[in-house]
This record gives C-alpha cells, sequence and structure tokens, in this order.
C-alpha cells in the first residue's frame, strides 16, 4: 500500500481544529462587533462615554483581545475615538465638525444622484422599495437601531448602484459619521421620518426633473442635519445648565459629558 495512505480518525481530527477555531475566534469578533454598534446607534451612549475593554469583555463574555480589536475596527470607521494611553470614547464631534462632514454628503450624494436619474432598472427600483419596507418594519417594531442603520444603508444602496468602487468606500466612511450623529441627537420622533423621504427619493430619481430629484435628495440631507445639529446645541446647553446648577441636571437628555473630543 502506498505510504500516501488515507490518514486514520485520530490523525485527521488532529489536522483540523485550526479552521474551526479561526471561525470562531471571526463569529466572536462579528457577534462583539454588532453588540458594540447596535448599543452606539441605540443612541443610550452619550457623547464622551468611555469604553473599557474589561467591561465589555465581561458584559459580553469574551476575551478583552476580541474586544480590542472591536474596538480598532470602530475607530477607523470613526463610529469611536481612539486615544493612546487612554482608550475608546463615543465621538463627542463640535458642530462645525459634523456640518463638514454634511456638506461632504451633499457634494457626494448630489453626484450620485445625477449619475443614477432615470438609470435604474426595474430591478433596481425594486430593491431600493424593498428595503424602505424594512426601515419602515424597523421604525414600527421601535428598533431604533435597526432603523438607523437602515437608513445608511439606503444611500449604500445606491452607491452600489452607481458601480464605483471608490465612490462605496469614501460614502461608507461619511454615512458611518452622519448614522452616529442621527443615533446621539437625533429624536426619534423626527427619525421615523426617513422611510417616507427616501421613498420621495426613489419617485424623484425616476421622475422626469434631474433638478426635482436633486432638490428631493438635498432637502433629505438639510433636514437631517438641521435635526442633528439642533439636537447637539441643546444637550451643549444641558451641559451648562449641569455646570452652573452644581450638577443637577437640567432639560432635554439630561447627561453630564465626558471631555470633548473634536473628530
Amino acid at each position: 500500500m502506498p505510504s500516501t495512505a488515507r490518514k486514520s480518525p485520530a490523525l485527521a481530527a488532529a489536522a483540523a481544529p485550526e479552521e474551526p477555531a479561526d471561525a470562531d475566534e471571526a463569529n466572536v469578533d462579528e457577534r462583539v462587533y454588532a453588540a458594540v454598534s447596535k448599543a452606539l446607534l441605540s443612541g443610550k451612549l452619550r457623547p464622551g462615554t468611555p469604553l473599557r475593554e474589561r467591561a465589555l469583555a465581561e458584559a459580553l463574555g469574551c476575551t478583552r483581545g476580541a474586544v480590542r480589536k472591536v474596538l480598532a475596527r470602530l475607530g477607523s470607521e470613526k463610529r469611536l475615538v481612539l486615544e493612546h494611553n487612554r482608550g475608546a470614547f463615543v465621538p463627542n464631534p463640535s458642530i462645525d465638525d459634523m456640518r463638514g462632514i454634511y456638506r461632504a454628503r451633499r457634494i457626494v450624494e448630489a453626484g450620485l444622484v445625477s449619475t443614477l436619474h432615470g438609470q435604474l432598472e426595474r430591478e433596481q427600483v425594486a430593491a431600493l422599495r424593498k428595503h424602505v419596507q424594512a426601515e419602515q418594519k424597523a421604525f414600527k417594531e421601535g428598533r431604533r437601531e435597526d432603523a438607523i442603520r437602515l437608513a445608511g444603508e439606503f444611500h449604500m444602496l445606491l452607491a452600489q448602484m452607481a458601480h464605483s468602487d471608490e465612490l462605496i468606500s469614501y460614502l461608507q466612511r461619511l454615512i458611518s459619521n452622519t448614522e452616529l450623529y442621527k443615533a446621539l441627537y437625533d429624536s426619534a420622533e423626527a427619525a421615523s421620518c426617513a422611510p417616507r423621504e427616501h421613498e420621495q427619493i426613489i419617485e424623484a430619481l425616476t421622475g422626469k426633473s434631474l433638478d426635482a430629484a436633486l432638490a428631493v435628495a438635498l432637502e433629505h440631507l438639510d433636514e437631517l442635519e438641521q435635526r442633528v445639529i439642533a439636537g447637539a446645541a441643546a444637550e451643549q446647553e444641558v451641559d451648562l445648565a449641569t455646570l452652573l446648577n452644581g450638577g443637577a441636571p437640567g432639560r432635554g437628555h439630561g447627561h453630564k459629558h465626558g471631555h470633548k473630543h473634536n473628530h
């Protein structure tokens, strides 16, 4: 019998564990990533809140190494601020920072609308409508973090239809920022406007007027920016009231923030 005879079951089992172990590790990473992302998009973590590795590892039943990898990933996506020797924090962006991100989104998405207007195929329109239905369902069921994520994914779906990897990559970074701003500063009631506004964008993209499509898409971003900026300004007023009142919460969220992060 040749020397390349079949391995015994024991040897085969000994040689195999590496792949499942890698798969298990990837599953843990994705589970931790999903849990932290959900917490961020729920709006319950306020700006400046520190995210401690040890506490997260204990809460999620994983190693600190797994948490560290996920925090680094979220930092690269601009969903967290990472400070050397200090750890990870929920961003506390300035109003100017937020205005700059929304300005970039308007510029990019104006080009996207110009590219897609009148060019969408029937299957693409159907996919967009199906996505909006998922957004509506999430809002009706009170799944705020899912609704915010799906709202961002609507714009990513449009970007995918433009067939540009560079555009997808850049818009994903912008949307990661604005999703977080929405979670931190937009009210749940106002956020429920997104599915209706997205439906209007679909109608405009399939309509006859490019000018009308641009107006609808940019008005959508303008209204979101205004709500977010107003929410951020109100929360900063609460901080000042808290300081002047010796720690007694004022109005609005009534949370005292950590230090300021201008990222």
